[in-house]
Formats: structure tokens, C-alpha cells, sequence
């Protein structure tokens, strides 16, 4: 219930409490009070010192005074109460508008001095030191990821001299063989921070053009074969039609291997994964499933928070860094598409992505 309705409701018994005390002092004054005086005095027929139509007269005072008066304010207080909390609804809207990435914006003020105008001037001041605080984690992680590449590239390339040298003892081996395998996740972590680092700041400009989405799905179904084989995992391109969008070849490739590779990754032995591209409206739909596990439900609205693994037992076993769906999540939004997780336990999930057709 709004605060309007209920103020109104409010208002309302008020109104309706106020008729009610006029009409019994009305009754009282007009007719109990002159029938007291009457027998007070012994007046033999008090009866007749009382207007016999005065009931009715009360009655009408009531109806044809007292109650459209009633409305009349009703009417009032609540045009009264509409005109003051407008500016509450408009500024609920403006602030419903804000996320994480339009901080920067601010909520309009009135500049009256009163306490809505005092409200708001108290959230702007809060998104002041949110976005603030936003742009030096930004910085932060921009920085650190870059200043992280050059040593692990060091560490890498030394890694695999050694790697190199026939001399090395066999314990040796598998232990640099171990660290260069750290490394180089490591090296995917620093690799995916440092893109969605720019993301958000906003320093990533995609190289527009028209693709062949058809096309870059079959090269996608070659990829997944070969992640899929030592696993004894069947990958299947079901439907592939010809579709063309307008996006960033590079990025969008990057999109359709990270999904491949969670589909492959999380799966059973033995499993499948199907692949379709087909035309849904004014979009191209493309779904990738697979015979995994599954995803909880209370995890599905958390897949793609960067970092997040559903499953801690699984995720052990599996290779990853938990930002491969947060990157997908990012390519698909900067192509005005959207992108959907829809998992039943224990056998199937499937990602939905549906990007605009190049209108041509």
C-alpha cells in the first residue's frame, strides 16, 4: 500500500469520525438538551417544548451540510496529499535509475530548503562517495592486473627454460611442470581482471562490423570438439542457420569459446553438448547445453558475479577462475544483446544468448 492510499484511508475515518461527533452534538443541542431544561422546570408537556420536525432538521444539516463538506475535504486532502508527495515518487523513480554504472549521475532537486529537498541533497552526497569508492577499486584492479603481467611473464618464460633443459630431474620436472600451470591460471586471472577493469572504466572501444555469426559458430563447434575429446565428451551442432550481426569478431569469439569451455568443463564424463543457432524474432539465438551437473537454484542469479563458483567440491576439480561468465556477460551486454542461465539439477544447463541481426 502507498503512503498516499493510506494517508487517504486515514484521512478518510478522520472526516468520517468528525460528521458523526457534528450530527450527536447537533442531537444534543437541538433535542436532549431542550427536553432536559423542560423537565428540569416541571413543565407538565416538556414533550412539546421540542419541535417535533427538529430530528429531521438535524437529520438534513447532516446529509445536505455535513456530508458534502465531508466529500469536499476528502476531495482536498487528497489533491493536497497527491501534490505533496510528487516530488517522493519522482525522486523514487530517479533513484531506482541508479547502478553501478551511472553513479555519476545525481537526483534532481527541488532547491525549496524542505526535507524532501534536505533527502535528497543526503542521497547525492551518498552516490558522491559510492562513486568515488567505485573508481579507486577500479583503479586499483587496473593497476594491480597491470603491474602483475610483466613478472608473471618473467616467471612463465623462466619456467619453460627450465622446462627445456633435458637435464632436468624427473621430480624437478613435474614440480616446474606444476608451477608453470599456476602460472600461467594466474596469468588468466590477471589477463580477465585487466578487461573488465577497462570494461568498467570504460576504455574498451569495439571494432564494429558486419559478422558472420554462422560462421563463428562453426568455428566455435571445431573448438569444443577439441576441448571435448580427452574427456570423451560428444559435442553437437544441431542447427546453424546463415545469420549476420554487428559486433566485434574478436570479442564475440572470445564470447562463444568461454561458453564452449564451461560447457565442456562442467560436465560429465561421457556427456554431450549441444549447439544451436537459430533466428528468434528480430535477434539471433544461439544456446549452447550441456549434461553437467547443474546449477542449484539458489546459485543461478549469482553465476555471472565474478568469482563466484557455485560448486565448491566440483569447482576443485575443475580448471578455472570463476570470470569467464562475467566476461560474457560484458561482451554480450556491449552488443545490446542479453544472455540467460537455465539449469535443471542434476542433468542439464543451458546459456541463451540473443544478439540483434545487422539490420543492413
Amino acid at each position: 500500500m502507498t503512503i498516499r492510499t493510506r494517508l487517504s484511508l486515514w484521512y478518510a475515518t478522520i472526516m468520517f469520525a468528525a460528521l458523526m461527533v457534528m450530527g450527536v452534538l447537533l442531537y444534543y443541542q437541538l433535542i436532549i438538551e431542550p427536553r432536559l431544561q423542560a423537565r428540569h422546570h416541571h413543565h407538565e408537556q416538556y414533550e412539546d417544548a421540542v419541535d417535533p420536525d427538529i430530528f429531521e432538521d438535524v437529520t438534513g444539516i447532516v446529509l445536505w451540510c455535513g456530508v458534502p463538506a465531508a466529500l469536499l475535504g476528502l476531495a482536498g486532502g487528497w489533491w493536497l496529499m497527491k501534490k505533496s508527495l510528487a516530488p517522493v515518487a519522482g525522486l523514487t523513480l530517479a533513484a531506482e535509475k541508479i547502478s553501478a554504472h551511472n553513479l555519476n549521475e545525481r537526483l534532481p532537486r527541488t532547491r525549496n530548503g524542505d526535507e524532501l529537498d534536505r533527502l535528497t541533497e543526503v542521497f547525492n552526497s551518498m552516490l558522491a562517495r559510492l562513486d568515488d569508492s567505485f573508481n579507486r577499486i577500479r583503479e586499483f584492479t587496473l593497476h594491480a592486473s597491470h603491474e602483475l603481467k610483466t613478472p608473471l611473464t618473467i616467471l612463465c618464460g623462466e619456467t619453460e627454460t627450465e622446462l627445456r633443459d633435458e637435464s632436468l630431474p624427473p621430480a624437478q620436472r613435474e614440480r616446474a611442470a606444476s608451477q608453470l600451470d599456476e602460472l600461467r591460471r594466474l596469468a588468466r586471472i590477471v589477463d580477465g581482471l585487466t578487461l573488465l577493469a577497462k570494461a568498467d572504466a570504460g576504455q574498451i572501444t569495439l571494432a564494429l562490423e558486419p559478422v558472420s555469426l554462422d560462421e563463428l559458430v562453426r568455428d566455435n563447434f571445431a573448438d569444443a570438439q577439441i576441448l571435448a575429446e580427452p574427456h570423451g565428451i560428444q559435442v553437437a551442432l544441431e542447427t546453424c542457420e546463415a545469420l549476420s550481426v554487428r559486433g566485434d569478431r574478436h570479442r564475440l569469439r572470445q564470447l562463444l569459446l568461454n561458453l564452449a569451455d564451461n560447457a565442456v568443463k562442467y560436465n560429465q564424463p561421457q556427456g554431450r553438448v549441444t549447439i544451436n543457432l537459430r533466428r528468434h524474432g528480430n535477434f539471433a539465438e544461439f544456446t549452447i547445453a550441456n549434461t553437467g551437473a547443474g546449477i542449484a537454484g539458489e546459485n543461478l542469479a549469482r553465476v555471472f558475479d565474478r568469482f563466484f563458483r557455485g560448486d565448491p567440491a566440483h569447482s576443485n576439480t575443475v580448471d578455472g577462475c570463476g570470470l569467464g561468465l562475467s566476461i560474457a556477460q560484458w561482451i554480450v551486454a556491449a552488443h545490446h544483446g542479453t544472455i540467460k542461465i537455465q539449469s535443471e539439477t542434476p542433468n542439464a544447463t543451458t546459456v541463451t544468448v540473443r544478439l540483434p541481426l545487422d539490420p543492413k
